[in-house]
């Protein structure tokens, strides 16, 4: 039997394949097709159907990340969507939180809402913070708005009830009428998606939720037809933002919550292949075609957040800490207004791709550079099956960028690798040291296709010692979704004054959304045995605005380890507590999850023949310097490889730099010292 996971990336679309019995993993990759994503998935899938030769009912378990709804958001690509809110709330996404991107630059300017303001309408109806009618609802109101929606050409509604965090019954009874005018609408509605305080969040969150949500259903769809075709029955289960898995039902109502599913899978494969490497603390480095995504891992344990942008709209929901920019292996260098070199963010993606895939790209990337320097064969990328033009990448960094500055097509390329270390650099302190992390005392984690790529010199500019590098990094994201478990998160708001008297409330809260968590893991088909639930307080002090997370060991933890653990968090935080100053308890948190069972493959046999595959001429700082190339599958256990060397894969080429080494360990992780 077989577990499968596959990542829609922008570039490719990845896949692994692990035979339960023997451990056996099979890789590969294939392009993306940003037009339907589940056609590069079929193309994947058919592989090792007919090519491989699996049997569609081997598949006992079938795992999927995709950045659908993220990219649906950026490229503005949802469906017109309304929204029905309370009287007085209607212009809540337009002045958000009226701060400025950047306050000194006039030319940068926040996006415009995902609703028109014309598709947002008012209806009377009121509660208090605390959940008490204040006003009923209007329902003669709601139904005109939903009709005056229908007319407007509506396929979405989002209903956002002020305070409905507290009590959702307005929004539920409303959602009710607008699905009676619209019945073909999708309809979100806050107090499901978002049962959080904080308006303006809460909107932006449900409101995206609405956006994506026909298309992400469309687009499941056809995902599940492609399956039936190939005849693999297995449910099919997704991976959202926090990291857990979750099935094809919950996304369709939360498809908000995978703004981040590749990236999380990738994160949760990290930490679990790096522990088994005895590295608890690392950073990771995942760089794909069109993205760098890092995040830090302590002690094993991902960081998470409860809030991000997603093309600069306020997303709300648990997930992984993740920092994503834009530069990858198809970020475009190209010279500003004032003659200076840029790289990112913008990509030229999966199509056309960089100059050098000859698929009608026209301006230099990072891939056309590395292969300009020698760091890239022609004939390495997919293990010889995608052909690359070197030619055609020197002679465009010469025209676009080495003439121009004076340089030597050389030095501009290697221009080009230096600002996106440097950018890839500044992502990793914004995790790491601007939380008040050592970077000294982390390993870099390198995967994705051009991750192993750039991780020694981004070690180097960020001080980092030590850079782990997995098998098959390319497919890293895929085979994280092997190993990640079913999860979901749930919350609810009551903000309110810490008091060892009031604590007895905070357990009976926690029992009554433990009941909720429950019943879900049922409803997901989670044995007893494999159920773990995490308990999480958001609290602050008595006059901020933000929260720190305090985990809990139990629900009934006692009021005096509530406070120790707030004190060290925020301290880790900010680096200061204030032991008279009084709490308040903001949000209540509860991640249910039930384990896989799967663990990362611990045992590493290299191939029989000699890993010296040749030597070439590679650019390093300097100059040009001969480099031993070497196959990774016949690399042994043990033995150092001095620099400057490169080792050849079919998803990842991993650089060791001149004065840096390299080893193998027994798991068949690729460990480098800087």
């Amino acid at each position: 039997m077989y577990r499968i996971g596959f990542d829609v990336g922008g570039t490719f679309t990845d896949f692994t394949a692990l035979e339960t019995g023997s451990g056996e993993a099979i890789h590969f990759k294939t392009s993306s097709t940003p037009h339907d994503p589940s056609e590069a998935i079929e193309t994947g899938l058919r592989h090792y159907v007919e090519e491989l030769g699996i049997a569609p009912e081997a598949f006992e378990f079938v795992g999927h990340g995709t950045t659908v709804a993220t990219n649906m958001v950026i490229e503005r690509r949802g469906v017109p969507t309304g929204l029905i809110t309370t009287r007085g709330a209607r212009d809540v996404l337009e002045i958000g939180r009226q701060t400025r991107p950047h306050l000194y630059d006039y030319a940068v300017t926040k996006p415009d809402p995902l609703v028109e303001r014309y598709m947002a309408l008012e209806v009377t109806e009121r509660l208090d913070a605390d959940g008490r009618v204040l006003r009923p609802l209007d329902e003669a109101e709601v139904r005109a708005a939903a009709e005056t929606l229908r007319d407007a050409g509506a396929q979405a509604v989002a209903v956002c009830f002020l305070h409905a965090y507290r009590d959702g019954r307005h929004e539920r009874r409303a959602a009710e009428i607008v699905r009676e005018v619209l019945p073909d609408a999708y309809v979100s509605i806050s107090s499901e998606v978002l049962p959080e305080f904080r308006e303006f969040e809460r909107f932006s969150t449900t409101v995206i939720n609405a956006y994506v949500g026909p298309r992400m259903d469309r687009y499941l769809e056809r995902f599940l037809q492609r399956l039936s075709d190939l005849d693999i029955a297995s449910a099919p289960r997704t991976i959202h933002s926090n990291g857990g898995l979750m099935s094809v039902d919950t996304v369709r109502s939360f498809p908000v919550r995978t703004c981040l599913s590749g990236p999380a899978a990738g994160v949760v494969g990290a930490a679990k292949v790096a522990g088994v490497s005895g590295h608890p603390n690392i950073v990771t480095f995942d760089v794909g075609g069109t993205s760098t995504d890092v995040s830090l891992v302590e002690q094993g344990r991902p960081a998470f957040t409860t809030s991000r942008l997603v093309a600069d709209y306020p997303v709300r929901c648990p997930m992984l800490d993740i920092n994503v920019i834009g530069a990858g292996g198809g970020s475009i260098a190209a010279l500003d207004d004032a003659g200076a070199l840029k790289v990112g963010p913008r990509s030229a993606g999966a199509h056309p791709g960089p100059v050098a895939y000859g698929q009608g790209g026209t301006e230099p990337t990072t891939t056309d550079a590395n292969l300009v320097l020698g760091r890239l064969a022609s004939d390495t990328l997919l293990s010889g099956r995608m052909q690359v033009d070197k030619d055609a990448a020197r002679d465009v960094i010469a025209a676009r960028i080495a003439e121009p500055l004076g340089l030597t097509v050389e030095e501009a390329a290697l221009g080009i690798l230096r600002i996106a270390v440097a950018n890839m650099g500044r992502a990793i302190r914004a995790v790491s040291t601007e939380k008040g992390h050592r970077l000294q005392d982390f390993a870099l984690f390198a995967y994705g296709g051009a991750g192993p790529l750039h991780a020694p010199a981004v070690a180097v500019e960020t001080g980092i010692r030590t850079v782990l590098v997995p098998a098959q990094p390319g497919t890293m994201c895929a085979r994280g979704i092997l190993l990640s478990d079913v999860g979901f998160d749930f919350v609810r708001t009551g903000v309110s004054t810490a008091r060892p008297d009031r604590w007895a409330g905070i357990g009976a809260a926690f029992a009554e959304m433990r009941r909720d968590g429950t019943a879900w893991l049922e409803n997901e088909g989670v044995p007893e045995d494999r159920r773990a639930m995490q308990y999480v307080i958001d609290a602050r002090y008595d006059g901020q605005n933000h929260e720190v997370q305090v985990p809990l060991d139990a629900p009934d933890a006692g009021f005096d380890a509530f406070m120790d653990g707030f004190r060290a968090a925020h301290r880790q935080e900010y680096g200061y507590d204030i032991a008279d100053r009084a709490v308040e308890i903001v949000n209540l948190r509860l991640s249910v999850s039930g384990a896989s069972g799967a663990e990362p493959e611990t045992g590493y046999s290299p191939q029989d023949g000699d890993p010296v595959l040749g030597a070439r001429q590679v650019y390093f700082d300097g100059g040009w310097y001969e480099t031993v190339i070497y196959d990774r599958a016949r690399l042994p256990v043990g033995p150092f490889v001095e620099g400057p060397a490169i080792i050849q894969e079919m998803s990842s080429t991993t650089i060791v730099e001149p004065g840096q080494r390299l080893r193998v360990d027994g798991s068949g992780t690729m460990i480098i010292e800087v």
